[in-house]
């Protein structure tokens, strides 16, 4: 394995109205405006309006015993709503429907583990990254799945979304490709476990999470593939650059005062994803 560098893979929203009341010889004229920005809607309506998929280990997921809504990214999401001094509404969708979402401005923002591309920068902001990884394969722990490096998935079942990175991957390396509509994380492992599917890649720390989450699976981390450097940031709508000044000033404070830092070691068993790992990349 050698050292690598990173390479990149690949609002129509009902504003608030504001009036303003006038007096004029002796009456009062109400005139409403809109605000002038979508950041000023935000303000004025007090909520940021967030989509997250509710079932991605171990940065968007519901709480076995509480049933609440929790994670990496939804924690601190939760904590930059407090400092801008926002409400936030979580809306629990798919992948593709989040990001369309944003995109026609149902929604302000996405969190949900997702990696700055080429691709997406095009159609979309990115904050400032708040986690740093690269890309593993779990497999199955008793013959890792007949996979000794990427070249291997030629012919094996890729389990993941369609649109993800990791999927174009595997079938770059030309692997079946096996979809869910945002399955559970428990359906993706198991599938791996009883052969129904071969490999699953994705981000290490989230499959990191996945695996000891389920140690009754027939599962594993691959030892030896480690690929794409990747930077994770919230995305908002192209034209929201107002808004994603107001939450880069905000992360940029978090990141300084260590509370990514913390969040991140409660979810990723005392990791620090906000730090750039040094790692050796498969060719």
């Amino acid at each position: 394995m050698t050292n690598l560098t990173k390479r990149p893979y690949i609002t129509a929203a009902l504003f608030g109205m504001t009036a303003l009341t006038l007096t004029a010889c002796g009456e009062e004229e109400t005139i409403e405006t809109e605000p002038s920005s979508e950041w000023d809607r935000i303000q004025e309506e007090g909520t940021l309006t967030v989509g997250t998929s509710g079932t991605l280990l171990a940065t968007s997921y519901r709480d076995e015993e509480s049933g609440e809504l929790t994670g990496f990214e939804v924690e601190v999401v939760r904590e930059l709503g407090e400092r801008l001094d926002l409400e936030i509404e979580f809306r629990e969708l798919g992948f593709d429907e989040m990001l369309t979402s944003v995109s026609t401005g149902q929604l302000d923002m996405a969190a949900n583990d997702i990696e700055v591309t080429e691709d997406m920068t095009d159609q979309f902001l990115f904050s400032t990254p708040i986690k740093y990884s690269y890309g593993t394969a779990v497999v199955r722990k008793d013959d890792l799945s007949g996979i000794e490096s990427l070249e291997d998935l030629e012919g094996k079942k890729a389990a993941g979304v369609s649109t993800s990175v990791y999927m174009q991957i595997a079938r770059d390396y030309g692997a079946e490709e096996v979809t869910y509509d945002n399955a559970t994380n428990e359906i993706y492992l198991r599938d791996v476990s009883i052969g129904r599917t071969d490999v699953i890649l994705n981000d290490y720390y989230l499959s990191k999470f996945g695996v000891a989450a389920f140690p009754e699976l027939n599962i594993t981390i691959h030892p030896d593939i480690q690929y794409l450097p990747s930077e994770v940031g919230l995305v908002v709508n192209q034209d929201n650059e107002e808004l994603l000044e107001q939450v880069n000033e905000t992360l940029g404070e978090m990141l300084s005062d260590g509370t990514i830092s913390e969040i991140s070691a409660e979810f990723f068993d005392g990791a620090d994803v906000s730090v750039e790992p040094d790692i050796e990349e498969e060719n």
